[in-house]
């Protein structure tokens, strides 16, 4: 039987609320509106570790936190070599495998199974490699060391329009370069694509034209928890978290949005491309295509940005999965509601492929019957932890510094404006997922463990810091 080819999509800091097809009011997503109309749509999907570094070693590994070695953003550890990859898989059944974008592995050039990689890792230098694929093509373009001269920061969400022509704006290049790759393939192979955009994950830079949609269309304003209100009653963790982030005005925190609105509607026009070269090149019906992120952005709601707290804008993700045309059993204009996590890309691909799933992957294929009945997300060992759990129902985030909690009932309350933690007629469903807790931590977290509960450890008095490289700002190059 003739395999199928594969495009994964794989996109930074998108929540999975912010979509069209989702029900988000303002942000503009056509492109992604008719993949899920074509195929399903995982509305409740996570990524277990939010943030980019462990969630991509979930995606490419199909492995939690506890067996990939990476709960705490280790920037400088190697993909382990006993856990086979998502491309090498690929390769090892006779697919060429080709990536473009953003991987974040180390070292920096590590191709972590793939024929090939073109790069664009945002200028990390500090990672080894050198200057990545999109420096060499800035420099061949004229415009050599001006990638970030912007001046907007990576980890910040200051905003202006793109300052290079269009054609060298990374969402543009990575995209050109996918579609290139589409045309190179050897047309006696399948072939497994990942393209990887570094957006919307900051700086901030859209083309002006996406800019100027959003200032003619607005956006929304955040939403704010009663939990939220007040900055002194928070847990230490997101004190912290807070620390390092924006305090914007009313008038900068619109554009913020606005702009990182912009960012994402520009990758969802750009991906049009993609489809248009697969239909164009006669590969479109035998192709499956899936989207999903690293994680999402709390983009100012309950006053947070970014990642990683447990809170659904940056845990959940979005998840559409456009099966081949030949494929009767995911059906099409579905909408899935199991709980999904990143660990089930690989061994989906893998499945609708008819590859074998190799025994180390502990996700599951979305294209069986299988149902978790709950996901446990994890990030940090230090002051800064954070531990969550949900079921069908309900979550709880544990914050051990303090040994603080928060109960959302995800049902009726889905934007988490809600704490029922203090709240007696909840008892027994904060049982239940305290007992879920306890059964998934391992490692250094059972410190926090005394006669069978949960005690985490002494409250820390919080000290603002000052952040004098601007969450580290870039420069020329």
């Amino acid at each position: 039987m003739k395999k199928p080819n594969v495009l994964l999509i794989c996109v930074d800091h998108w929540p999975g609320a912010l979509l069209g097809v989702a029900g988000h009011s303002h942000i503009l997503t056509p492109t992604l509106d008719e993949m899920a109309a074509s195929g399903v749509h995982f509305p409740r999907a996570y990524s277990l570790t939010p943030t980019c570094i462990p969630a991509r070693r979930a995606l490419m590994t199909g492995t939690t936190a506890k067996t990939h070695g990476d709960r705490v953003f280790n920037e400088r550890l190697p993909m382990d070599p006993d856990l086979p990859t998502l491309p090498q898989v690929f390769r090892n059944e006779g697919y060429q495998a080709y990536a473009v974008g953003k991987l974040h592995v180390y070292p920096q050039r590590d191709r972590i199974g793939f024929d090939e990689v073109i790069l664009c890792e945002e200028g990390r230098h500090h990672l080894g490699g050198g200057k990545d694929d999109f420096e060499y093509f800035l420099e061949r373009e004229g415009f050599t060391g001006q990638e970030l001269t912007h001046a907007m920061g990576n980890n910040q969400y200051c905003v202006r329009p793109w300052h290079l022509p269009e054609r060298c704006h990374p969402t543009n290049w990575t995209t050109r370069e996918m579609c290139f790759a589409i045309k190179r393939r050897d047309p006696t192979r399948p072939a497994f694509w990942y393209c990887s955009y570094i957006a919307p994950h900051p700086p901030v830079t859209p083309p002006k034209d996406y800019l100027d949609m959003y200032y003619n269309f607005g956006v929304d304003a955040p939403f704010i928890g009663e939990w939220a209100e007040d900055f002194e009653n928070l847990p230490y963790a997101l004190k912290m978290h807070n620390d390092r982030r924006p305090h914007l005005n009313e008038r900068d925190l619109e554009l913020a949005r606005m702009g990182f609105y912009a960012q994402c509607t520009y990758i969802d026009h750009q991906i049009r491309l993609l489809i248009g070269t697969l239909r164009e090149e006669g590969l479109l019906d035998d192709t499956v295509i899936m989207f999903v992120s690293d994680h999402g952005d709390m983009l100012g709601n309950h006053h947070l940005w970014a990642k990683p707290p447990m809170h659904e804008w940056s845990a959940g993700i979005p998840m559409i999965l456009v099966p081949n045309a030949d494929n009767e059993k995911m059906g099409h204009n579905r909408v899935d509601p199991r709980l999904a996590e990143l660990r089930d890309v690989m061994p989906t691909l893998l499945d609708l492929c008819g590859i074998p799933i190799p025994e180390t992957v502990e996700g599951y294929s979305l294209q069986s019957e299988y149902h978790r009945d709950h996901i446990y997300c994890e990030h940090f060992e230090d002051a800064r932890s954070m531990r969550m759990v949900r079921d069908g129902r309900f979550k709880l985030i544990w914050y051990p510094v303090g040994n603080r909690f928060q109960l959302f009932e995800l049902k009726n309350d889905p934007q988490e404006c809600h704490d029922l933690f203090a709240k007696a007629k909840y008892q027994e469903n904060l049982d239940h997922l305290k007992s879920l807790m306890i059964e998934n931590l391992y490692g250094s977290d059972l410190k926090w463990v005394k006669n069978g509960q949960l005690a985490g450890e002494p409250d820390k008095e919080f000290q603002p810091l000052p952040n004098r490289g601007l969450s580290g700002q870039r420069g020329w190059r």
